[in-house]
């Protein structure tokens, strides 16, 4: 297959930070005196030049490089942003951040702590005797699988200041075991990552058993393959109708950047369609996890995947034939270890083209004309496994203008172990003495509007039915209601089904064919807000979840939904701290977010791998256009293969 790796020479201001650029940074970050041995890399990612700089940029003119990393010393808990100039190949600043304060934060959980944790750990006598009274033997100690989770503030004030994980166990009977089917009840561990000791154990009567039943879904483990299934190909002997030029792509009318960085993971950067502008930058920039169990071993579930571990850093080496299909185009991702030396994340993020289905068609039989033409898309996607979770992200243009954001969920569920006979009170079984938590997944998709220019305004609609009248003798009148949003406060609002409530981002400053502003329509699906109390831990932490759409006017410094350091934070931050400014936001330059997602009652269905559920939302042209913008597509009639020529898919 033509693989593609994008480690071209930087051409642009936002092309992500090269092997070599991180290697300047690993050795000027060693050579300053305030580095030590302790110190670790949380994130180093393209300290992105200004908008104005960015969108003034012409080929062949100077481009500005700076780097942002963050660094944990791992012997005294302190947190330091570094800024380093590649121009000059020197570091501009050196920042200590006041984290060991209220509100708190931290940086992410490193690789370096997952395997440190199982240490601690399991070299803890409080543990040992713990999980011994439950049935652990001398030689299942090894195997026990000892799983660490951000910890969640809560107010407690022995772990105020400190940089904690909350770690849960379970049985494995061998190094391949799938460890979510025996969850070991009532034993938590608080570690302190500093200390490397644990502070707080948790240990509960015993109560419940270990299930020991085995589920696993290794290939050795499964049943046999089913037979009757025949191959399903896809080919393009041409090629693929998409052109790359290093971080570049041009696919039919659309043009855009693919960027990366070690907590959003794939960035879409100026997005356009027929060289109008319509996205100036794209990406996922939070999610939380929280868990309706109030039990010892649950109750403080609520993982920030982007902001506590790092889409990005936790993405997956994509293949072919596997997780992708066909003609792909593979980007090469530059990265750091947690020592900051440079690596490669191959096939990290994949691009290919997919039929999907009819784009239009009309057969008039008046005069036999009969017209139909298939929809092709282009789809940009990376996969990152968050511990028990796998989340593919799946951006995908369309040749009508569409844009779409796809959230795919998969991997292994939380689970919790049941007594024999018993009911499980929190969530769905699973299996027999398994029960699987109630829980929701929420994720932010932040988009800086560029709607066919730099100032755009947001507009709410509504249907409302009319009252009969003399402007509605037979009660079939219904109205598109319209309110301009003039100001943050305004614009955290919450999608309506039953009133059909959508959301349009338009350009005041132009005009389209029919006298109106150009725009684009929020299509948001069916999705839940969050279901915690107020006043409890995770919906102060994840105030994003409360609200479908919030609008902002831009401003560098806001980046992520939950704010910059969610990782223990005592909550308030993000995106309900940024519109309690208020700022005006009609015709402005603005940011629009949007949170979806899904609340997952789990079934016997869902383990022990459970199917892809899926999430998300659409932006479609609103009088962007002049006419359906498709219209010149070619006819594909008669140009199948019909024997079995076939094959592009990333799934």
């Amino acid at each position: 297959m033509d693989d593609f790796a994008t480690t071209a020479t930087m051409i642009h201001p936002l092309d992500p930070l090269g092997i070599a650029e991180l290697a300047v940074v690993r050795d000027r970050i060693a050579a300053h005196p305030g580095f030590n041995d302790k110190l670790r890399y949380s994130g180093t990612e393209l300290r992105e030049p200004p908008k104005p700089a960015v969108l003034a940029w012409r080929p062949g003119e100077a481009v500005v490089r700076a780097a942002r990393s963050v660094l944990l010393d791992t012997g005294n808990g302190d947190v330091f942003e570094v800024i380093t100039d590649l121009n000059r190949g020197a570091v501009a600043s050196w920042e200590k951040l006041p984290l060991d304060q209220a509100p708190y934060g931290q940086p992410g959980i490193i690789l370096d702590e997952f395997f440190r944790i199982d240490q601690i750990v399991k070299s803890d006598p409080a543990w040992i005797a713990a999980v011994k009274r439950r049935g652990i033997t001398d030689a299942d100690l090894p195997l026990v699988q000892v799983d660490p989770f951000s910890a969640g503030n809560f107010l407690y004030p022995e772990e105020q200041g400190r940089r904690l994980v909350r770690a849960v166990s379970y049985w494995r009977g061998d190094i391949k075991d799938n460890g979510y089917a025996h969850p070991i009840e009532g034993v938590v561990a608080v570690v302190d990552l500093i200390a490397n000791r644990i502070l707080t154990l948790v240990d509960d009567p015993v109560a419940i058993p270990i299930p020991r039943r085995k589920r696993n879904y290794g290939r050795d483990d499964l049943p046999p393959p089913r037979t009757d299934l025949k191959p399903l190909n896809i080919t393009q002997p041409e090629g693929p109708s998409f052109a790359t030029d290093g971080w570049e792509v041009r696919w039919q009318d659309w043009r855009f950047r693919v960027g990366f960085t070690p907590r959003e993971g794939l960035v879409l950067h100026q997005l356009s369609i027929q060289d109008r502008p319509v996205i100036y930058r794209a990406s996922i920039t939070e999610m939380v996890v929280p868990y309706a169990d109030p039990t010892t071993n649950h109750y403080w579930k609520n993982a920030f995947d982007a902001g506590e571990y790092g889409l990005g850093k936790l993405a997956n080496q994509l293949e072919l034939g596997c997780d992708c299909k066909g003609l792909i185009r593979y980007f090469d991702i530059p990265a750091q270890d947690d020592h900051g030396t440079p690596e490669l994340m191959k096939n990290a993020v994949c691009m290919h083209e997919e039929d999907y289905g009819i784009l239009w068609k009309h057969y008039e039989f008046r005069n036999g004309i009969r017209e139909a033409r298939r929809s092709r898309r282009l789809v940009i996607s990376f996969f990152a496994t968050v511990g028990n979770y796998d989340y593919g992200f799946f951006w995908y243009l369309y040749q009508d203008g569409t844009i779409q954001l796809e959230g795919k969920l998969t991997g292994i569920i939380q689970t919790a172990a049941v007594a024999p006979g018993a009911a499980y009170p929190w969530g769905g079984m699973v299996a027999e003495q398994l029960g699987g938590p109630t829980h929701q997944h929420f994720f932010n998709a932040r988009l800086h509007m560029m709607v066919d220019g730099e100032r755009n305004t947001v507009t709410e609609h509504e249907f409302q039915p009319r009252p009969w009248g003399t402007d509605n003798p037979h009660g079939n009148v219904f109205d598109v209601t319209s309110r301009t949003l003039s100001r943050e406060l305004d614009a955290a609002r919450e999608a309506d089904g039953r009133t059909g409530r959508y959301w349009k981002i338009s350009n005041p400053n132009a005009t389209n064919s029919v006298g109106k502003p150009p725009a684009y329509k929020l299509a948001v699906m069916p999705s839940p807000l969050m279901l915690a109390q107020e006043g409890s831990a995770v919906r102060k932490r994840a105030g994003f979840a409360t609200k479908h759409v919030w609008v902002t006017k831009y401003d560098p410094k806001e980046r992520f939904a939950a704010g910059e350091f969610p990782n223990q934070h005592q909550g308030g931050d993000g995106l309900p701290a940024y519109v309690a400014q208020n700022r005006p936001i009609e015709n402005e330059d603005i940011v629009l977010w949007h949170t979806f997602g899904h609340t997952h009652v789990c079934k016997p269905e869902d383990f022990p791998i459970m199917p892809v559920e899926y999430a998300g939302f659409m932006l479609k042209p609103n009088g962007f256009f002049a006419e359906n913008p498709a219209m010149n597509l070619p006819d594909d009639a008669g140009h199948d293969v019909q024997d079995g020529d076939a094959s592009c898919c990333c799934s």
